[in-house]
């Protein structure tokens, strides 16, 4: 039986002003809203589209477009548009630094793969020391040359983030930090034995839409945005002992934040 055949969708109104393709994009999208076509199930094809509505093949498709856009599905040539899944990570800002995870030999994003059920893994890395931009070395206070390690993360396989730590020269140099694997616990329980214990982290956290070499990087779908965040550790003397530039697909997560309420 025809999706479209058990009342999944509704008809048009000809006595709108609003676009047809628009209608139809708004139908789809209460839809996906309701749960009545659920994540990664297949759309009603455009052949079902067009029988249902009575409209042409692109009136359908500038209606695909509107949700490509708007990062709800995605189309997969040759088989049809699926809903796109929801984040699989969510991201507990008040829990994923606890030093007791540090203590257990586990790093941030080990601990939220673990939660979310997920393959966690690491590509692209890259270790080097270089010249310090402007915004690192104030951010640092006011170093000239940091140690810069780069790294992809993929859960399940896809890629889901990619970040740049940048730790001044005078802590990381000679150290396990230094090193491709740093150890358990990553380079956060490098840093607390190398006697910079943690007190605190400032993060910075914006959504934009990605560059051409972020869309390829993540392998991001049309319309969907990025996650930028820029984090400051700070050790209990308040020295800032690394800043964390980090760019998330952000059809990937959720930032979950508890706040006090006083």
């Amino acid at each position: 039986m025809s999706p479209l055949s058990s009342g999944l969708l509704g008809d048009l109104d000809p006595t709108s002003d609003r676009a047809v393709f628009r209608q139809i994009a708004d139908q789809l999208r209460e839809a996906i809203d309701r749960g009545r076509f659920r994540e990664g199930e297949k759309l009603p094809s455009e052949a079902d589209l067009v029988d249902h509505f009575g409209v042409s093949r692109m009136t359908v498709r500038n209606a695909f477009s509107i949700l490509q856009g708007e990062g709800l599905v995605h189309a997969e040539h040759g088989r049809g548009v699926f809903v796109r899944p929801r984040p699989p990570v969510r991201r507990l800002a008040s829990d994923r630094f606890a030093r007791r995870h540090r203590e257990q030999g586990k790093s941030a994003f080990i601990v939220e793969a673990d939660a979310a059920g997920g393959h966690p893994q690491v590509d692209s890395l890259e270790v080097k020391e270089e010249k310090a931009s402007q915004d690192i070395s104030t951010r640092l206070g006011s170093v000239r040359r940091v140690l810069a390690r780069r790294r992809r993360y993929l859960l399940d396989g896809r890629p889901v983030e990619f970040a740049t730590s940048y730790l001044p020269l005078d802590i990381a140099r000679g150290t396990p930090i230094a090193e491709p694997n740093p150890g358990p616990g990553g380079i956060y329980a490098r840093l607390e034995e190398l006697g910079h214990r943690l007190n605190h982290f400032d993060e910075e956290i914006r959504a934009r839409m990605p560059s051409p070499a972020e869309v390829k990087t993540l392998r991001l779908a049309a319309g969907v945005p990025v996650i930028h965040l820029i984090r400051t550790a700070f050790d209990i003397e308040g020295r800032a002992v690394e800043v964390c530039d980090t760019v998330m697909a952000a059809d990937a997560y959720v930032l979950s934040y508890q706040l006090p309420a006083t």
